[in-house]
């Protein structure tokens, strides 16, 4: 245990297996820390196809059962990373993060980058949210 607490590996239901050494969320006080997700369903296939916009919204998904299963909402979140495959993709991904995180605005940095974990996935998004108390 360190100071703020013990930590915590959590196994998120309804998330793909990770394929690596890895888990979905470590919470360790009142900070939980979100792996990057990706738009893939439980059985790990790519939700959207080539559509930036359904693939960012499951994204988002994904991010809401991290969320929910560490006690968390997007309200929450204090830091994202998102990265794209294209850097032009930003406003469409953009709109569909509004509508999840509402009024609440996080600190954010976006990463153009050349491939992710599998070529037909557009986005990954990973994140650290504090838990209020």
């Amino acid at each position: 245990m360190n100071r703020i607490g013990r930590k915590e590996e959590i196994r998120v239901a309804g998330m793909p297996e990770p394929i690596s050494h890895y888990t979905h969320v470590v919470k360790v006080g009142p900070l939980v820390f979100i792996s990057g997700c990706v738009a893939s369903n439980e059985q790990g296939r790519t939700v959207g196809g080539s559509d930036v916009v359904a693939q960012a919204r499951q994204v988002h998904e994904n991010l809401k059962k991290c969320l929910a299963a560490a006690g968390a909402t997007f309200a929450d979140i204090c830091k994202v990373t998102v990265f794209l495959k294209n850097v032009a993709d930003r406003e469409k991904v953009n709109t569909v993060r509004k509508e999840y995180f509402g009024p609440s605005r996080p600190a954010s940095t976006l990463v153009e980058i050349s491939r992710l974990v599998r070529d037909d996935l557009l986005v990954e998004i990973d994140a650290i949210a504090v838990l209020p108390g």
